[in-house]
Order: C-alpha cells, then structure tokens, then sequence
C-alpha cells in the first residue's frame, strides 16, 4: 500500500543502467522522478570498482550534491583528486569546478545524487572539449521532454554574427 503519492520506498524502485559499457558504468533510481519532484532532482547512484558515471563536466545552471552512502571513491574538482567516504557530503555550485567521481575501491560505490532541476542548462565537459545544451528538463529528470539544442566542440568557435 503506497503512503502517499510524495512517498516512495527506494527498495521498490528498479535499477536502470547507464553508461557506455566501458568507462562509464552506472546503476541508477530516479527517486523524485517517482515522487512528484520538479525542481530538486535526486537518485541512488551504484558504481563498480574502477568505474565513474559521467565525464568529468560542470553544469551552468544547476548545483549538484553528492553524500557518500558505502564505497569509497575519489573526486575530481577541476585538476584537483580528493579522496571521500561514508558520510562525506560534497557541494557542486553551478560554474564552479568540473566535477567527476570515480570508485577507487573494491566494492561498489554508492551514493545520493541532488541537483536542482532548471532549464535551460549548459554543460561543459573540458576533457573532450564539448559543451552541451539542452531544456525541457534538469538533470537527471525526464528524458522523454528534454530537448538538445546541441552538442558541440568549444573549439568550434563562431562569431556573434556567423551565419547570419
């Protein structure tokens, strides 16, 4: 018998995997896109050793948080490596330092995963020189709404008046 629509049990949701099958390997349960949450998303996150869930990025628009279930991993802020546990809560603000977290332990990494939920937002991810913009919904919200305008390479630089 479920509680109340803004109520759910982490334990009845599914996994849902992600990723690319190489470097990136995740697990993952949307838990406000099951209670009714719009403008602060949050999901469980499962990581195997020596893996990571995304590229090393920075969100223009939204703050991220990251509080450390089990595992242990190692953070990237910009060129920076900080070692984090059990416990450890980590504050992303929007434009801040790149971010990246990767399971440097032997058993998977698991952690809670907050960002606020505005759009439009502009990532960029400096390793592959790529900047992303999308609307329609924040990260880690609905895929089925969210519009790209585009992926593109920062060193594409245009003008102002290109192609006008």
């Amino acid at each position: 018998m479920q509680k109340h629509p803004n109520i759910i049990q982490a334990d009845d949701l599914e996994w849902k995997t992600g990723g690319n099958g190489e470097k990136f390997i995740f697990k993952r349960k949307w838990l406000s896109n099951h209670s009714g949450g719009e403008k602060l998303g949050c999901s469980i996150y499962s990581v195997p050793p020596g893996k990571t869930a995304y590229p090393h990025h920075r969100h223009l628009a939204n703050e991220e948080a990251i509080y450390i279930l089990s595992g242990s991993g190692q953070l990237r802020l910009d060129e920076k490596r900080i070692e984090v546990g059990p416990g450890d809560y980590i504050t992303l603000p929007a434009g801040a330092a790149c971010h990246q977290l990767f399971n440097k332990g032997d058993d998977d990494l698991e952690y809670l995963c907050m960002s606020t939920m505005l759009h439009p937002d502009i990532t960029e991810y400096p390793d592959s020189d790529k900047v992303i913009a999308f609307s329609g919904s924040g990260p880690g919200g609905d895929l089925s709404v969210r519009n790209f305008f585009g992926i593109y390479r920062a060193s594409d630089k245009l003008e102002y008046y290109d192609g006008e």
